[in-house]
């Protein structure tokens, strides 16, 4: 079992979700849980078609942190 970091991005009707170790690998959904299901179909797709095309599967090396700053 692989674990990737997923970016997750509100917008105003919509979120998107991107994964940084799998350039291309996104996608977007009405809600923040439709998103998260829809992003793991996407890694799982994306790395069946690695795995087809006898690509290398990149290995989870992408790590995220909440940081706080004053406001400007």
């Amino acid at each position: 079992m692989m674990r990737y970091m997923v970016v997750l991005e509100r917008g105003e009707t919509s979120w998107g979700a991107h994964v940084p170790d799998l350039p291309g690998c996104i996608a977007v959904g009405k809600t923040r849980a439709e998103v998260l299901r829809l992003i793991r179909d996407a890694i799982e797709f994306h790395i069946d078609a690695l795995k087809q095309d006898g690509l290398p599967v990149p290995v989870p090396s992408s790590e995220g942190e909440l940081v706080e700053v004053g406001a400007a």
